[in-house]
């Protein structure tokens, strides 16, 4: 894996830092209405993407609901094409809308080793897209990590991006781009010691591999 350390500053991302081989997606409207909603809850998006047309984004931790309000803003003012999947009931009425434009994927959740098979097979099929992945799959203190991200990754010789939402700089930070060396337990390990300097809303909802860190 590359990259190491806590980055404590990172510089502003905007459209014009995203280089020629990332997916892009959206009108401008729709981009500018990404930026106004993140200016107006005071958030920001830093750090910087890797100019690859395909990969595996993941956001962790995962504590609150505002997490996706901030992602989804940050992906549409950026003009990113991620999709990400979310559980069927989010994606009624407008806000489902919102969720589709953004690159939202309904998921039915009892079928887990379905979604990952079909995330494989898109992402297989060549068309440049990132994958953005919750591995926590809950708000409320997840024992473990699902690791269907990893495999994703590893068969498909993807890089994995790590991104989080720090409520105590209220930026969307991308940390880092790592290649998986294969073996989950250190590659896992790898991305928790990215999350240290990281605080979510909830810090009480932490899942467990990231709450035996602090």
């Amino acid at each position: 894996m590359a990259g190491s350390g806590h980055p404590s500053d990172l510089p502003p991302l905007t459209p014009a830092d995203i280089g020629p081989r990332v997916p892009r997606r959206g009108a401008r409207p729709v981009a500018w209405l990404g930026r106004w909603l993140l200016r107006a809850i005071g958030w920001r998006v830093v750090g910087r993407l890797p100019d690859v047309p395909r990969a595996v984004m993941i956001a962790a931790p995962h504590t609150s609901n505002y997490d996706g309000l901030v992602g989804i803003s940050a992906i549409l003012g950026l003009r990113l094409d991620i999709r990400f999947m979310a559980k069927q009931s989010l994606f009624r009425g407008p806000a489902g809308a919102l969720l589709r434009a953004a690159g939202g994927i309904p998921v039915d959740r009892r079928r887990p080793g379905g979604v990952v098979a079909e995330t494989k097979r898109l992402l297989a099929a060549g068309d440049p897209f990132w994958l953005g992945i919750t591995p926590e799959g809950t708000r409320e203190g997840a024992g473990e990590w699902k690791t269907g991200f990893h495999r994703i990754a590893v068969e498909l010789g993807l890089p994995i991006i790590v991104v989080t939402f720090c409520y105590r700089r209220r930026e969307a930070r991308v940390l880092d781009t790592l290649w998986p060396v294969g073996d989950p337990a250190v590659d896992l390990e790898a991305i928790y010691a990215r999350l240290d300097d990281v605080t979510p809303r909830h810090p009480e909802r932490l899942s467990a591999p990231l709450r035996r860190r602090r």
